[in-house]
């Protein structure tokens, strides 16, 4: 089966128009996060949450955790009832005591057993049964939230990044250099004063040195939408190998590149 990467969520935490949370999902197995509208963006694509095998946590910020809760409750009372569905989180020890403990907040004494349930990976390297090679690396963001990004290579060649909720850093460059995609979440506009994301001026930069494919998600940007915008509905303007994502985007790996496909 070809391998395809779907982006059911492209917003920041602030949720520009027609954006869900930045979330990804690749070959309807493994999903990039699992921010709080983590469910809705599974929804919305028809994709069974039992069918996930395996959560890859880029950092413990809110939005882009605050859905775990939710995944978990759904598959315990409504898709996997039976608890014969496998589930890995790759992450560190940190992310298990805060996951754990938000589980136990929003649904105290609801969880207990989906928890215990739970395969816990911290290795930073690992694989999937499915070919998928993953490597994780430390990231430019808050050091309170332990920021990572991820590289992907399956065994026929296939590879991506996915930079986390990170600023530039060499680290996160060095991986992109050395694949065929790279997912880079984008966090604030130029004017922010913040140096923990990227920001339009940022991607510019790396563009003009890297020809790896840019696409980018985590956006300020408004989509299409009726309404005023909450910052601003113009995208930047950068070079043509890099490409703003919207909800619904998804990627197809023919077999040499990856190659984009719009929402219908």
């Amino acid at each position: 089966m070809p391998h395809r990467i779907d982006m059911l969520g492209t917003g920041n935490a602030f949720l520009p128009h027609g954006r869900l949370h930045s979330f990804a999902l690749f070959d309807g197995r493994h999903i990039i996060d699992a921010p709080p509208t983590a469910l809705a963006g599974l929804r919305r694509a028809g994709q069974s949450v039992a069918d996930i095998e395996t959560v890859f946590v880029t950092h413990v910020h809110g939005d882009h955790v605050f859905g775990f809760p939710f995944l978990l409750l759904e598959r315990k009372y409504i898709s996997d009832r039976e608890g014969i569905k496998p589930l890995r989180v790759v992450g560190t020890p940190f992310v298990k005591e805060r996951l754990s403990h938000l589980c136990n907040l929003a649904f105290p004494g609801s969880l207990e057993s989906a928890l215990a349930s739970v395969e816990w990976e911290f290795a930073d390297h690992g694989s999937t049964p499915d070919g998928w090679r993953w490597e994780r690396f430390e990231v430019h963001h808050d050091d309170a939230v332990e920021p990572f990004g991820y590289r992907f290579e399956h065994d026929d060649g296939a590879s991506f990044v996915h930079s986390g909720d990170s600023g530039p850093c060499e680290a996160l460059y060095t991986a992109i250099e050395r694949s065929h995609l790279a997912v880079l979440e984008m966090g604030f506009p130029d004017w922010v004063p913040s140096s923990h994301h990227h920001k339009p001026n940022d991607v510019l930069a790396l563009a003009k040195t890297c020809t790896t494919p840019l696409a980018i998600t985590h956006t300020f940007v408004d989509d299409a939408s009726l309404h005023p915008p909450v910052l601003t509905d113009v995208l930047p303007d950068h070079p043509n190998h890099v490409t703003h994502l919207s909800d619904g985007h998804r990627m197809d790996w023919n077999g040499n590149s990856w190659t984009f496909t719009p929402p219908s």
